[in-house]
């Protein structure tokens, strides 16, 4: 079976491109500093289902993830997850959280009513986010 990203977080995200190893999507809701990392293993659902070879690779790219929301956006704090309870496939949730932000300091999962960026902040966050990420424009 070949990759696919699972279409609720095609839905949900703007994708920013590629590390080696997961492909790397942007939450559309600017309330959130939300990245989200897609292993690129076929059925793939949960953490220790992840190849032995793969594991350290896939800790890099979340701290990279994490290191680029941190500069972008001057987080208090930074929420690593992979629930997986609405999408079965294995994706990490990388989402950094300010003591100010509207859900702190409770989980962002069903707060509020998503915000999406509009065209105009889209664009530029997106750029921003590839040249932080070193991504080639896809």
């Amino acid at each position: 079976m070949d990759f696919s990203i699972h279409s609720k977080l095609t839905a949900d995200t703007i994708n920013l491109g590629s590390f080696s190893l997961c492909e790397i999507l942007l939450m559309n809701d600017c309330r959130f500093p939300w990245i989200i990392l897609v292993p690129k293993i076929p059925d793939l659902q949960d953490f220790h289902e992840i190849p032995i070879q793969h594991r350290t690779v896939l800790f890099q790219e979340i701290e990279q993830a994490s290191e680029m929301i941190q500069k972008h956006w001057q987080v208090d704090k930074m929420n690593v997850a992979a629930l997986g309870n609405q999408v079965s496939q294995l994706h990490i949730h990388v989402i950094g959280r300010r003591r100010t932000d509207e859900a702190w300091p409770n989980p962002v999962w069903g707060h509020g009513t998503p915000i999406p960026y509009d065209t105009t902040n889209m664009s530029t966050v997106i750029q921003s986010l590839k040249r932080e990420l070193t991504i080639a424009a896809s």
